[in-house]
């Protein structure tokens, strides 16, 4: 059995300290195949009855590339009308999105098929094919941050919309927009914290004993 030792469990907790949702990219492209290899290890995540049901669109026409950037505009216009005071200035000022400067979009999708995976384990929840998308999604971040490279999810857009765009299936659920590339700075703070948005709070605050 493979065994991990103090030194690697250290190294392992300073990557999710410094990972970050990253809304700053330089234009730099990435090496060729970078998107393709992070895709690889996302396909190494646990999925709900073997499913595997993520579906990852990489991105790389221009004209959907602006589309997709044109729909982050209108619903983020349409966020900022929801908020009033102190609270609208804020969140105006906010950097939510890298999708003009990253040179990497890649969108990603929850096939919700049944025949996937016989429906193992998803009698009772069947948002279980989501929830495997999304780890998935995290197993990508961590392994972009381990080699440099930075990942936003973008999650102001409109999923019809990004249906249309990309011309995906009807039968798969979008789960995320992502910018992927290098981040313009390298902080162990997220970003929402330093703009004063919200603040980290820790774990003693969430957990409970029954």
């Amino acid at each position: 059995m493979v065994s991990f030792d103090d030194t690697f469990r250290r190294q392992l907790h300073e990557l999710f300290v410094w990972r970050r949702d990253v809304r700053r990219f330089r234009t730099d492209p990435l090496p060729d195949g970078s998107i393709e290899r992070l895709i690889e290890i996302a396909c190494l995540s646990p999925s709900v009855g073997l499913s595997q049901p993520w579906r990852f669109v990489i991105v790389d026409d221009a004209a959907r590339r602006r589309a997709v950037i044109d729909d982050f505009k209108t619903c983020n216009a349409d966020a900022l009308r929801s908020y009033s005071g102190e609270r609208a200035a804020k969140y105006a000022a906010l950097k939510l999105s890298g999708l003009e400067e990253a040179p990497g979009h890649l969108a990603v999708f929850a096939e919700k098929s049944d025949q996937i995976g016989s429906g193992l384990g998803r009698a009772t929840m069947p948002e279980t094919s989501e929830y495997s998308v999304v780890a998935a999604i995290c197993s990508m971040w961590l392994a972009a941050r381990a080699e440099g490279i930075g990942l936003g999810w973008v999650s102001i857009l409109n999923p019809p919309r990004i249906h249309e765009i990309l011309e995906i299936p009807d039968a798969w659920k979008f789960i995320g927009y992502l910018c992927i590339g290098y981040p313009q700075t390298e902080c162990d703070r997220p970003e929402l914290e330093q703009a004063k948005w919200e603040s980290r709070r820790g774990p003693g605050e969430f957990t409970i004993r029954r």
